[in-house]
């Protein structure tokens, strides 16, 4: 898509987004066969549940309607959400992640040390950075490390099945405990 659709699409469509409560996080425009998909990805502190992302679909089709902002010809249109396996770009992205596992991209640091990759869990964020615990490997405790935003070159959240600390992918806990699945396993 070129930067001045891009702008222009931004543009028209961030009120909308904003109005809704939430983040406009990527536009992006591709082709699949003839038709042309547009693809409205939003986000929020709370997350985005189902209903929000089709009131805001038939909003955003409204004002395209209204406009000539896609052009003449087909497209689709999707609105979604970031997903489980999100990037972290922005500041917020990291403060959502608080909690979460994340797979880190590394730059090597201005004064020397390593480039490479590091698997932690965000623990804080504040303006300068990340604290994160790195999982102990082989039964040792995990440890404390501190990034810089400026040592990241990417990073995205990783999906854990299932946590020691009994909490689900979401980071919240099981609603049942164990002996409540146990029993039902034997009813």
């Amino acid at each position: 898509m070129s930067t001045t659709q891009s702008e222009r699409l931004r543009g028209l469509l961030e009120p909308l987004v904003s109005a809704a409560d939430l983040d406009l996080e990527e536009i992006e425009l591709s082709r699949a066969g003839r038709r042309r998909v547009l693809r409205v990805v939003v986000d929020s502190e709370d997350g985005v549940d189902l209903d929000a992302c089709a009131e805001l679909s038939r909003e955003i089709s409204d004002k395209l309607d209204e406009t000539d902002a896609m052009g003449e010809g087909e497209y689709q249109l999707e609105v979604t959400s970031p997903g489980a396996e999100r990037p972290l770009r922005e500041h917020r992205h990291f403060v959502r992640a608080k909690g979460r596992l994340a797979r880190f991209q590394l730059t090597a640091p201005e004064g020397g040390g390593t480039a490479g990759e590091l698997v932690a869990r965000i623990l804080e964020v504040d303006d300068e950075g990340l604290d994160l615990e790195v999982p102990g490997v082989k039964g040792r405790k995990p440890t404390a490390r501190r990034i810089a935003f400026a040592e990241i070159a990417k990073a995205r959240v990783e999906i854990e099945f299932s946590r020691k600390d009994g909490t689900d992918s979401t980071g919240s806990k099981d609603s049942k405990g164990s002996d409540a699945m146990q029993k039902e396993e034997e009813a």
